[in-house]
């Protein structure tokens, strides 16, 4: 097995789930990144949660804009201030959503016998599955779950406060992606030496 670590950061409105950016990471050293150009922007500019821990690691504009809503207690600043942040699209990390679908897929697709791994991952793994749409239409080669790191942890008996700390850009995908991969790694090490 090869494992892809991922993260997903995402709006969800408990119907639906949209993707604003993808970070993946292979035990083979390739790395994913991208932003979702047609994630829904006017409806992140509403979320105070998404604003201040998404939004500041993202390719953005009205940086000005976000830096002055960052600056005021959250959820007590005017929205209307966040009018000019959205996607810039003159980044090569933005990308329209078909686009990112086909290149998962492919970076995916080119890792043999994949085993796909995500921190707290059922939202994340749903999000990934409707890159394509509906389940039905998952491409041959991608799994049809993820392996869970707190799953994994728990399973091991290990308490959360124990478990590596990420140093920085949480709520960044590829950082977390990143993160992710280092746990996975270290709770290996950890079942490891229970086995023996």
């Amino acid at each position: 097995m090869t494992a892809i670590d991922y993260d997903l950061e995402f709006l969800e409105d408990g119907r639906t789930i949209e993707v604003i950016s993808i970070g993946m990471v292979c035990d083979d050293g390739r790395e994913y990144y991208a932003v979702n150009s047609e994630a829904p922007w006017e409806k992140i500019r509403e979320n105070d949660w998404l604003i201040r821990n998404v939004l500041p690691s993202l390719p953005i504009t009205g940086r000005t804009s976000l830096d002055g809503y960052l600056a005021i207690p959250a959820n007590s600043y005017p929205k209307s201030s966040m009018s000019l942040v959205g996607a810039d699209l003159t980044d090569a990390r933005v990308k329209p959503h078909w686009v990112i679908a086909n290149e998962v897929r492919d970076f995916l697709q080119a890792t043999p016998d994949v085993e796909l791994w995500a921190n707290y991952g059922a939202y994340d793994h749903v999000a990934l599955a409707q890159l394509w749409g509906p389940m039905v239409r998952l491409p041959e080669g991608v799994p049809m779950f993820t392996h869970d790191i707190q799953q994994e942890r728990t399973r091991l008996g290990i308490h959360e406060d124990d478990l590596p700390k990420q140093e920085g850009g949480e709520h960044n995908a590829l950082a977390d992606a990143r993160h992710n991969q280092t746990v996975r790694r270290w709770l290996s090490t950890q079942a490891w030496r229970g086995a023996s």
